[in-house]
């Protein structure tokens, strides 16, 4: 039997789960997400809401970021996030691939690109994850 990877139990519930994120791989270098395009992410004029799109950014900057530091003392938590919607996309599947820009004691900046099936970038964000410890 193969063990689940760490962070498998998290895209079982949450926004994650609501969302249809799906982790599809994770090293300390980059992570790569999808996420489905239809009536659980569309805004109410049928696009994909950009919202979706920085929930779908800011989960694979917090796994990167966890991924990447130690998870007993130390928790990622999302300080700044900012992203540029470049294209409007009504239906199929956005994949999310970050890769981290900066990894400091304290924080960790991450870059992630979404784009269409086609290889077109739908949205550009950037996410500033805090290093905090556990308990404070």
């Amino acid at each position: 039997m193969t063990e689940k990877p760490w962070y498998f139990d998290l895209g079982q519930h949450g926004l994650q789960k609501v969302l249809g994120i799906e982790i599809i791989e994770m090293s300390t270098e980059r992570v790569v997400a999808t996420m489905p395009v239809d009536e659980r992410t569309h805004q109410p004029f049928g696009i994909l809401h950009g919202g979706a799109s920085i929930a779908l950014a800011e989960t694979v900057a917090s796994l990167g970021a966890a991924n990447r530091i130690d998870r007993e003392k130390f928790v990622a938590v999302g300080q700044e996030i900012n992203g540029n919607h470049l294209r409007p996309k009504s239906a199929g599947v956005v994949t999310a691939t970050g890769t981290p820009v900066h990894v400091g004691r304290s924080s960790q900046v991450w870059s992630i690109e979404i784009r269409d099936e086609a290889g077109k970038m739908v949205c550009i964000s950037r996410c500033t994850m805090a290093i905090v410890p556990r308990g404070s």
